[in-house]
């Protein structure tokens, strides 16, 4: 790996020659690590000078399939913090954008770079690129998964109403990307996750069956239900997500239909316990899947969510790279 110390060894840490450890999905994390990263964004949000320059001389390349505010801006902040350097790499500037094969590429940026943040389409391609890469791989997100969002999301809930274990979560909208995480992270933190979305807009089966068998380790629960009512009653954090996700514009009358009263209301916020809060991953649609005056009310913490973006981002990174996840090296 080029410029940066050998990773030390340790609990959740790696050793030199171990293969390396990628962010993938949220369920690759196990509760302890899961719990370690979003402690460590958590110190790094609060001594941000202290992190300034844990890797220094570090790359990070940044290779952007998708268009994105959140994630590439996060991810650059974040490197820029911990003394690397971003490599932002558009497809049309690389082979991979002209047919190379993933692995020929994952195998030249191994020796160039210290760590790849790949956001794209395909989870079995982001999957087939890490299997060649000797450097750490984290999923900015997929048609299938928006880890890092998931690390946020649960950090924004841990620093507003305390710890998440039991903790009662509601999704309102569609079975994507940003569901799975959710459910594989409230799988790991032992939170009880209700999804209300419509027929025909499930989750992937197969995700949530593999979160309810990790929630019988942590006391959690997932359950999907139709009326959005079922899952805001009584709930600690309601979040949604758009209707119509980057890619399906074709389907979005048929989505505008399907999802007609899965608006997220002050209504049916009130539903929800006493100092729960809105989530959103962003952009949000105003009138759509919620009401402007939640977005912008006193419940919603989506800015503050945005903003985690960064500081988990930025302790995946210097956990994935050199295999401290308690941030040890640094005090």
């Amino acid at each position: 790996m080029p410029g940066l110390a050998d990773p030390p060894s340790g609990d959740g840490g790696a050793r030199a020659g171990d293969p390396p450890r990628h962010y993938l999905t949220v369920a690759s994390l196990s509760p302890d690590d899961f719990a370690r990263l979003i402690s460590l964004a958590r110190r790094m949000k609060e001594e941000p000078a202290a992190w300034r320059r844990a890797l220094p001389g570090g790359r990070l390349a940044m290779i952007f399939d998708k268009p994105s505010t959140r994630t590439r801006v996060s991810f650059e902040a974040a490197a820029v913090n911990l003394g690397m350097h971003p490599l932002m790499l558009r497809p049309d500037e690389l082979q991979i954008g002209r047919g190379e094969p993933p692995q020929d590429t994952a195998r030249v940026l191994s020796r160039m770079v210290d760590a790849i943040a790949w956001r794209t389409f395909s989870q079995a391609r982001l999957e087939t690129f890490a299997s060649h890469c000797s450097i750490p791989v984290l999923n900015a997100l997929t048609d299938e998964h928006h880890p890092c969002q998931a690390l946020a999301d649960l950090m924004t809930i841990e620093e507003t109403i305390g710890s998440l274990a039991g903790r009662r979560l509601a999704y309102i909208g569609d079975g994507n990307n940003v569901a799975h995480s959710l459910v594989e992270a409230g799988a790991l933190a032992g939170m009880h996750v209700v999804l209300a979305v419509p027929e025909g807009y499930d989750p992937d089966p197969a995700i949530v069956a593999a979160a309810r068998d990790r929630g019988r380790q942590t006391g959690a629960t997932i359950e999907i239900v139709r009326k959005p009512a079922d899952a805001a009653r009584d709930a600690d954090a309601v979040y949604t997500d758009v209707w119509t996700s980057m890619g399906e514009e074709k389907e979005r009358e048929a989505r505008e239909q399907a999802f007609r009263g899965y608006t997220v209301t002050p209504t049916l916020m009130d539903l929800a316990r006493p100092g729960a809060i809105f989530l959103h991953c962003l952009p949000a649609h105003r009138g759509e899947e919620v009401d402007e005056a939640v977005l912008e009310g006193p419940r919603s913490r989506v800015w503050d969510e945005a903003e985690n973006r960064l500081w988990t981002e930025q302790a995946a990174l210097y956990a994935l790279i050199t295999g401290d996840w308690r941030g040890d090296l640094a005090r």
